[in-house]
C-alpha cells in the first residue's frame, strides 16, 4: 500500500497553478512527515520571430510548465533583430518561473522545448531566424559558469529586448555580479534597436 501526504503549489499569478497533490513516500513503511522542495526564482527571455510569433510565444509558456510554475509574465514586445539583422523583427517576452532543478536541468527542459517545437540548434544560424528561443537570465542568486550554462546570463545586461520585459515583472531583481537592479540596468543602457510594447 502507497502511503501519501499532503502537499500544496501555489502560483502567485495563474490560478491553474494553484493545486493540492499528493506525494508518495517512497518507503510507505514510514510514518508521513513533512517534504520540503526549496524553489528557485527563475527569469527566462523568449523570442520568435518566424510564423505566428506570439501563438508561439504562448505555446512555449505553456509548456513550461512541465518544468516548474510560472507566476508571472510580460507584456509581448516587438523588436528590431541584433547582430543579424536580415532577418524579420522579433516578438519577445519575460518569464518568472519557480522550479526545483537545477540550472543545468532547466536548461535541459527548455531545449527540449526548442526541439518539440521545431528549433534545431545545430542545423541553423545561432543568431538566425527562429520559431522560438528560451533563455536563462537569472537563477535566484546563483553564479555559474560551466561549459553548458553561465548565470547570468551574460549578454542580459546589455539588451533592451531583454531588458524591457524584464523590468515590467521584476524591476527591484538584482544582477547578482553587477549588484544593479534590472530598472537600473535598462536606465543605463545607451540607444539602440527600437524595442515596442505590442
Amino acid at each position: 500500500m502507497v502511503a501519501y501526504i499532503p502537499g500544496v503549489i501555489r502560483g502567485g499569478v495563474l490560478a491553474e497553478n494553484d493545486a493540492t497533490c499528493e506525494l508518495a513516500l517512497a518507503n510507505p513503511a514510514l510514518n508521513p512527515h513533512t517534504v520540503s522542495i526549496v524553489l528557485t526564482r527563475v527569469y527566462l527571455s523568449l523570442g520568435s520571430n518566424l510564423g505566428d510569433r506570439a501563438g508561439h510565444l504562448r505555446e512555449a509558456i505553456g509548456k513550461l510548465s512541465d518544468w516548474g510554475m510560472v507566476t508571472n509574465c510580460s507584456s509581448l514586445y516587438q523588436t528590431e533583430p541584433v547582430e543579424f539583422t536580415n532577418q524579420p523583427e522579433f516578438l519577445n517576452c519575460a518569464v518568472e518561473l519557480e522550479t526545483a532543478l537545477s540550472g543545468e536541468a532547466l536548461l535541459d527542459g527548455l531545449l527540449s522545448i526548442e526541439r518539440e517545437m521545431g528549433r534545431d540548434r545545430a542545423a541553423q544560424p545561432a543568431k538566425g531566424p527562429r520559431i522560438i528561443d528560451i533563455d536563462i537570465l537569472l537563477a535566484g542568486d546563483r553564479v555559474m559558469n560551466s561549459e553548458k550554462l553561465i548565470l547570468p546570463h551574460p549578454a542580459m545586461h546589455l539588451r533592451r529586448f531583454v531588458l524591457e520585459p524584464l523590468a515590467e515583472i521584476a524591476p527591484e531583481v538584482e544582477h547578482p555580479v553587477l549588484r544593479r537592479r534590472v530598472r537600473e540596468l535598462l536606465a543605463g543602457l545607451a540607444a539602440g534597436p527600437a524595442v515596442r510594447k505590442t
